[in-house]
């Protein structure tokens, strides 16, 4: 049973005639009645009597009528529901964030974005990369937010934004007061710096290495306030991107020289996935915001 032999039927008995149903699908009359002929076959009964011109409903066609216009109305339905998501912005949006970026850049674009399209419900997941990237691979997150560049071929990354990378320094530090500072300056200092797992270690790491330095690491936290409380009181000196820098903590920031002391922090989703409008929209939104 198709679809069209049900819409043929329905014409059929709402117009009493094959002809005029014929006209009324814009199909030829004899293609229509070989599809009324199969559906009775199908059916295993007849569904009209004809009467020379005209045509009339058998009991069991007129039983059959209600059910045929069900499924047309039902089909309908789901397709309008379609079109109106489709050209709607509403529905769900999980976001995925690692901790070094989550409560520095997503408060404001969250709060935009809720208040721009109020009928969009937003979830936001922090967790490291590796946690985020499986999320991703699963469809739990629709749109993470991770340091770049990402291993995998089956993400697609988007960039948002290259930030520089400082030293922190307790207020009273000789070089606090420096424009710039090289890592080789502190080499001998002891580090603070975040605990394996998260992305940004690798970015101090990798600046200490551009500057052949092989930092003693005494502390290792999942935060970076827990890292600017330590500095503040003179425990050491860190590194952090510029986002996270915090006026109110008891540290001076100086600039690294090393121009290659920088992270870059993009956009990333699982490739070939489908992006719903509001996906969409959240994706132009963060771009904004970075730019």
């Amino acid at each position: 049973m198709e679809l069209h032999q049900l819409r043929y039927f329905c014409a059929v008995a709402d117009t009493g005639s094959f002809s005029r149903a014929a006209e009324q699908s814009h199909v030829s009359q004899p293609s229509l009645s070989q599809q009324i002929l199969k559906l009775e076959d199908e059916l295993g009964a007849r569904l009209f009597d004809r009467l020379g011109r005209s045509v009339r409903l058998t009991e069991l066609g007129k039983t059959f009528l209600p059910r045929a216009r069900a499924v047309l109305r039902e089909l309908e339905a789901a397709r309008g529901d379609v079109v109106e998501q489709k050209d709607s912005i509403a529905g769900s949006v999980t976001i995925g964030a690692i901790p070094t970026v989550a409560p520095y850049l997503l408060p404001r674009i969250l709060t935009s974005f809720s208040r721009k399209f109020p009928q969009v419900h937003l979830t936001v997941v922090e967790e490291i990369t590796p946690v985020l990237l499986d999320r991703l691979r699963a469809s739990l997150v629709d749109i993470a937010v991770l340091a770049l560049p990402i291993r995998g071929h089956e993400f697609e990354s988007f960039p948002l934004l290259t930030e520089p990378l400082f030293a922190v320094l307790p207020q009273k530090h000789k070089l606090a007061m420096r424009r710039s500072i090289s890592l080789k300056e502190v080499r001998k200092e002891p580090f603070l710096l975040l605990r394996d797992g998260h992305c940004f270690r690798e970015n101090a790491v990798a600046a200490c290495d551009r500057a052949r330095v092989h930092p003693q690491v005494i502390f290792e936290s999942g935060q970076f306030s827990s890292l600017l409380g330590m500095v503040g009181a003179g425990m050491g000196v860190s590194l952090i991107p510029q986002m996270a820098m915090d006026k109110k903590s008891n540290c001076r920031y100086v600039p690294i020289s090393d121009p290659g002391a920088t992270r870059t922090i993009g956009a990333v989703v699982l490739r070939g996935r489908s992006l719903t409008r509001a996906n969409l929209s959240f994706l132009s939104l963060l771009r904004q915001f970075a730019k």
